[in-house]
């Protein structure tokens, strides 16, 4: 993966989580493939010296299933395990701005730019890029970053697949650039 990136951009990890992995409470489709894709941005944005925020949600609303407190599946996973020198900030809502500092660690950073992988597609990530753009930051969306699940509603059942291409080009566009 190789981006052309300013200097004042930041890589936003979100939710990149054990719960999301094969055998984890919450397994998403092809959270692995995405967590290869997360690494190589990892790896570029370390190798170039620039910011790099993950995003880790713990849950704290009654009846919750995953990314429980002290858990093992709340721990963020171990192919972008962050370094004492990232940024870690928790989350407990889907939009990563909300009740965190990552706006004002951002703008701290005079940061403009925001390439965004994670997950889940139709959730943490629109929530997340929505409020970035209503926030005047620029953002990209890296397509095979990120992962998402089976939805149904009223006896329709959507793929994973179909749920995160459709979020992607609902993003795409106005609120992000999306690209693979």
């Amino acid at each position: 993966m190789n981006l052309n990136l300013e200097k004042n951009t930041a890589l936003i990890l979100i939710d990149i989580q054990n719960d999301y992995f094969p055998g984890g409470s919450m397994a998403l489709d092809h959270m692995d493939q995405a967590a290869i894709q997360a690494q190589k941005l990892l790896a570029q944005f370390r190798k170039d010296k620039l910011p790099i925020a993950h995003i880790q949600h713990i849950a704290t609303r009654p009846n919750a299933t995953f990314f429980l407190p002290e858990s093992f599946g709340a721990e963020i996973h171990e192919s972008v395990r962050p370094l004492e020198s990232e940024q870690v900030l928790i989350k407990h809502y889907p939009n990563s701005f909300r009740e965190t500092d990552l706006d004002l660690w951002l703008k701290n950073k005079n940061i403009k730019n925001l390439i965004i992988a994670g997950a889940m597609s139709h959730m943490c990530i629109d929530t997340t890029v929505r409020a970035a753009f209503d926030l005047g930051y620029k953002n990209t969306v890296i397509f095979y970053a990120c992962a998402t699940k089976d939805l149904s509603i009223n006896g329709i059942n959507i793929p994973a697949a179909q749920v995160h291409a459709a979020y992607m080009a609902g993003l795409n566009g106005l609120f992000a650039q999306v690209v693979s």
